[in-house]
């Protein structure tokens, strides 16, 4: 047995483990390559300030490429994930204004444990996430048009909730979520970091995760093998809404306000992300560390970019570019993989 494995590993072409080896990693490379030459463009690049601000400033759109990245392994897709952020980011402010602020939404509610509004944008997330997968799960309605339809109920909610103004004046507990530090490591990131490690335990090491990929490499199947289907897209989405809760706990944190503007385009930022990280549309294949290069990638990008002074016009033509030209290789990647 052994010595037919060696003779078909001998019979395969040259160079077929380097081509193998250049496509599993080429995100690494490209990221690589991509921080050496923005150190060559800009020396303040590589510092660690520098460095550490591009983390910061890409938490929020990281957590909620993760929970992107659970749904397009299923063959789906959240256009919904930046309006929760938003909801949630001016419910959760609402419970968490100090007394001392003239303009408090409810003004004879007395300060509240930092553990309730945590608790209000987690809950708000995880309701929206809830609706979206119901809505996917049972009446069968494609997820582009159901994640649609609550991008723009999400953002009305969060207009009409604030009434279109910023929910103010945060308790410093509250602001230490998204301006505080850890051992020199701002909160956010370290945050962002926690979430991935157990999102990547979770794909890879139970059930939940197990069956995502089963679902998204063929639901039939997964459906006739016995997996409930409809729980765990469900669950999927859930989960995704409780990082959208999340991130708005952390962007809501750093400008110490909620606002019903936030997270606009954000949904589109995580799927970017995910998408350079190489998470197949097609379903079944992704990674959470694939995803955490493609965030990094897209951050490294941006923030390059504005130290380039590039305008932020050109920064948008970028961006699409660099989608459109990851999914054109995903494509190619499955052809040959067929």
């Amino acid at each position: 047995m052994l010595a037919k494995l060696l003779q078909a590993t001998s019979d395969q072409p040259k160079g077929a483990n380097t081509k193998r080896f250049i496509s599993k990693y080429a995100i690494y490379f490209v990221f690589i390559a991509m921080c050496i030459v923005m150190s060559i463009l800009s020396p303040v690049f590589l510092t660690v300030a520098n460095l550490l601000n591009v983390m910061t400033q890409m938490a929020s759109i990281g957590l909620l490429a993760l929970g992107v990245t659970i749904i397009i392994i299923t063959r789906g897709i959240d256009l919904s994930s930046g309006s929760v952020l938003a909801v949630a980011a001016v419910v959760s402010a609402s419970t968490a204004q100090s007394l001392d602020w003239g303009m408090r939404m409810y003004p004879n509610l007395p300060e509240l444990p930092i553990v309730v509004p945590i608790l209000v944008a987690l809950a708000v997330g995880a309701l929206c996430g809830l609706i979206n997968g119901a809505l996917i799960a049972y009446t069968g309605i494609p997820p582009f048009i159901a994640t649609l339809g609550m991008m723009i109920i999400a953002r009305g909610a969060a207009l009409l909730y604030s009434d279109g103004r910023p929910v103010s004046s945060l308790i410093e507990s509250y602001q230490w979520i998204g301006q505080g530090t850890i051992a020199g490591i701002p909160v956010p990131v370290v945050i962002f970091l926690v979430m991935a490690f157990i999102t990547y335990i979770l794909l890879n090491y139970t059930r939940f995760g197990k069956y995502a990929y089963a679902i998204g490499g063929n639901e039939t199947a997964a459906y006739v093998s016995g997996i409930n289907v409809t729980k765990y897209k469900i669950l999927v989405y859930v989960y995704a809404g409780l990082l959208a809760g999340i991130a708005a706990l952390i962007l809501t944190a750093r400008i110490n306000s909620g606002q019903p503007g936030l997270g606009v385009m954000y949904e589109l930022d995580a799927i970017a992300s995910a998408t350079v990280g190489g998470v197949s549309h097609a379903g079944g294949i992704g990674t959470i560390q694939g995803t955490i290069v493609g965030v990094m990638i897209m951050g490294v990008l941006q923030n390059g970019l504005d130290l380039l002074n590039v305008s932020a016009y050109w920064q948008q033509v970028v961006k699409g570019l660099v989608i459109v030209v990851a999914v054109i290789f995903d494509m190619k990647r499955q052809k040959k993989s067929k």
